[in-house]
């Protein structure tokens, strides 16, 4: 809390640390202004992208001369908070492009469905730079509580408001566990600042027990085990460009935080940690192996990803909680991730054309004859999700298991590429269906065509093919 006699120690520094979620909330402001005023209702969509385009701007010169910790050490507008804040934008850009005419029974409350988004990019960067415990509780209810509402978007359809309820309930939950968990990390320490934690000490139970539930709480939002149980009803019942956002944003904010508050757990739990990763990764892909909804099986194929992400924690924990590696290599998996998880949602948004009949497996079949332009992108995105050298999910694997061997964890690392061969049954199993199966008979997916859509779908794969061919661009630029 800043006291009003400190008001005249807020410097340029301040505003240009947190210039970009200040061009989010200009867009929030723009796009409320634009929904009262009919005339500017046209000008609702270019605040939006306008917004975001901005932000990124201004988080790509913080990543080249970053601010440093702004508003009195609440939050930190560093290279590493500014490369999170670049993906949490292209994340809500990817989902909004492809939400375009997506929804037609809430045709009349988009605007509230723009908002909604900004609101939780919002909250993504505000957790992603936070530096105390109370800052990024701020965030993660800024980012949940709009999602909560997003995901019963639809609300003529009884598996989406079920899905926002479901949500909620849980998100509720994990939040307590959170301020619960903060509370007992205070009582142990006196403080809820990350620079105060890592100095202090947190051998006592009674700080043990509150980053325990602190974990908890991040893990439920990163959807592992166990706290993974709701990632499918929730991915299948939320509209999908919804499913989009919630499966590329919320995940990398949540790993963002987590990666920088791991030094609260102790050095001997990085084990335990590469277990629950392990069996988060067994379970994500076992579950995936069996499902015919497209959106249940990404769902799944989101948990493995995520299992395979937490042993990025682990290896932080059984080395330096500090060094750069680990986060680096999270950073770098979460980039290609956006992007391919972005892109393959996104395309099941744009295929789907009423309903939940087109989103099933068998509705890709004789795709690749009908529309090979989609079939391709499609294709290229399970590739790179099973992590096929010459893409970008095949080289965030490398970085990934990499730092897990450099941090002993050699059973993790094994059994991890060995999880990660099992994924390509069910990724395949969507190639195949796009170019090998004829076409079913009956009533087949409409073939709709969006300049917009198609245009983020090129971007996408390109994206998805320059970080597997020339990584070196994204490490010079944004992990120096």
């Amino acid at each position: 809390m800043i006291h009003p006699a400190n008001l005249e120690a807020l410097t340029s520094t301040d505003l240009r640390g947190t210039a970009p979620m200040i061009c989010v909330t200009a867009g929030i402001v723009l796009a409320l202004l634009a929904e009262i005023a009919p005339a500017l209702r046209p000008a609702r969509g270019l605040a939006f992208v306008g917004s975001l385009l901005a932000a990124i701007a201004f988080e790509l010169r913080l990543v080249a001369d970053p601010a440093g910790e702004v508003f009195h050490g609440a939050f930190a507008a560093s290279s590493r908070s500014a490369t999170w804040g670049v993906l949490f934008c292209c994340a809500a850009l990817i989902a909004w492009t492809y939400g375009r005419r997506y929804y037609k029974e809430e045709a009349g409350h988009v605007a509230e469905h723009d908002l909604l988004m900004l609101c939780s990019t919002l909250g993504m960067m505000l957790m992603a730079g936070s530096r105390d415990l109370i800052t990024f509780f701020v965030g993660l209810e800024l980012l949940s509580v709009p999602l909560y509402s997003l995901a019963a978007f639809r609300r003529v359809r009884a598996t989406s408001v079920e899905a926002g309820l479901r949500y909620f309930v849980l998100g509720a939950f994990a939040a307590g566990l959170f301020l619960y968990g903060s509370a007992l990390v205070y009582a142990a320490t006196g403080t809820v600042s990350l620079a105060g934690l890592h100095d202090a000490s947190l051998g006592s139970p009674l700080a043990l027990v509150g980053a325990a539930l602190i974990a908890a709480s991040l893990f439920f939002k990163v959807s592992v085990f166990p706290f993974h149980f709701w990632v499918p009803d929730v991915y299948q019942g939320s509209p999908t460009p919804v499913t989009t956002f919630m499966a590329t944003g919320t995940k990398a904010a949540g790993f963002a935080f987590l990666l920088e508050v791991a030094f609260v757990m102790p050095p001997s739990s990085a084990g335990l940690i590469a277990a629950i990763a392990v069996v988060t990764m067994a379970l994500g892909n076992l579950g995936a192996l069996v499902q015919s909804d497209l959106k249940r099986l990404f769902a799944y194929s989101a948990v493995a990803h995520a299992g395979t992400l937490l042993l990025v924690v682990a290896a932080s924990l059984a080395g330096d909680p500090r060094a750069a590696g680990p986060v680096d290599a999270a950073l770098y998996y979460m980039a290609a991730y956006v992007f391919t998880a972005g892109g393959a949602f996104g395309l099941v948004a744009l295929l789907e054309a009423d309903g939940e009949r087109f989103t099933k497996l068998e509705s890709l079949r004789g795709l690749g004859r009908r529309r090979p332009g989609i079939s391709a992108a499609l294709s290229l995105f399970m590739l790179s999700l099973g992590g096929f050298p010459a893409t970008g999910g095949f080289l965030g694997k490398y970085f990934v298991f990499s730092s897990t061997l450099r941090a002993d964890l050699v059973w993790a690392s094994v059994i991890g590429v060995l999880l990660s061969v099992v994924a390509l049954g069910y990724y395949l199993r969507v190639i195949l269906t796009l170019w090998m199966l004829p076409e079913p008979e009956g009533e087949r997916a409409p073939e709709v065509r969006r300049l917009s859509a198609t245009l983020v779908t090129g971007v996408c794969a390109a994206m998805v093919l320059w970080l597997g061919l020339f990584p070196g661009w994204f490490l010079e630029r944004f992990l120096n």
